[in-house]
């Protein structure tokens, strides 16, 4: 009965860290079925996904240091989004005004709910790390994977290489978390799988529901090659470096005041 409790006191906590991406799912599903009367269906989402950014930060679901990471991944991914449809990788074929380059500009929110759900599960399970490499590592690695999603098409793919440095680097690097009175621990890199075999399942859903389109999708939806797990895991990568610093950073700044 205690690890059943224990199970679903984890379990709620990992949902209310969702949902943001939820909100997106919903809105993706929603949209997909319901017209917005004088509005385009990318430009309606955008707006929605505003909405509920606003609401979670009004009620508190959402910090004020939170936002400002989500509004940093927004623009990450909006970059590559930009770069990536420039060179092919997908489209988003669907008419909008609110599209950058062909573009929608609610396309960095799929980014950006990785870091909310990042910053959510990090504070909600009081998170911490043991083994952290420092900025120097971590940055300059995290630099690498983002700059090789847009020299891998000039280039040799170095995703492999990069992925080897991810285990090396954080060897020995564990997440601590607590699930009521209990601390757990897991290693780093087992989180980064983890989560990047989900967010791969979520990118079918969002697919399916028309977020964007591969090449191989545009007559048929199929299920999206295995091989994007490994794309998402070193993105994953990019955005716990980016929380985990500046929830380190914080920390400091509390101790010195302290």
């Amino acid at each position: 009965m205690y690890r059943i409790l224990q199970l679903l006191h984890f379990g709620y906590h990992q949902a209310m860290s969702c949902l943001f991406p939820v909100a997106i799912f919903g809105t993706l599903a929603i949209s997909r079925v319901i017209e917005v009367p004088f509005l385009y269906r990318y430009d309606a989402i955008l707006l929605i996904l505003l909405a509920v950014q606003y609401l979670m930060y009004r009620s508190g679901l959402e910090t004020r240091d939170e936002i400002k990471v989500i509004c940093v991944f927004h623009l990450i991914g909006l970059l590559l989004e930009i770069y990536k449809v420039r060179m092919g990788s997908w489209s988003y074929p669907e008419p909008g005004l609110t599209k950058v380059f062909g573009v929608p500009l609610y396309s960095g929110f799929m980014y950006a709910s990785v870091a909310s759900f990042m910053c959510q599960v990090w504070r909600r399970l009081r998170m911490d790390m043991t083994g952290w490499p420092g900025l120097a590592s971590a940055g300059l690695l995290g630099g690498a994977i983002y700059l090789n999603f847009f020299t891998h098409h000039f280039i040799p793919d170095f995703r492999w290489w990069l992925t080897g440095l991810v285990c090396i680097v954080f060897w020995k690097t564990w997440i601590i978390y607590r699930v009521r009175m209990v601390t757990y621990r897991m290693p780093l890199t087992v989180a980064f799988m983890l989560v990047g075999f989900f967010i791969w399942l979520a990118e079918n859903i969002a697919t399916f529901l028309g977020a964007w389109t591969y090449p191989d999708q545009q007559q048929t939806w199929h299920l999206v090659s295995f091989s994007k797990i490994s794309s998402w895991f070193l993105l994953v990568i990019i955005s716990v470096i980016i929380v985990a610093q500046l929830k380190h950073v914080k920390a400091g700044r509390k101790t010195k005041e302290g």
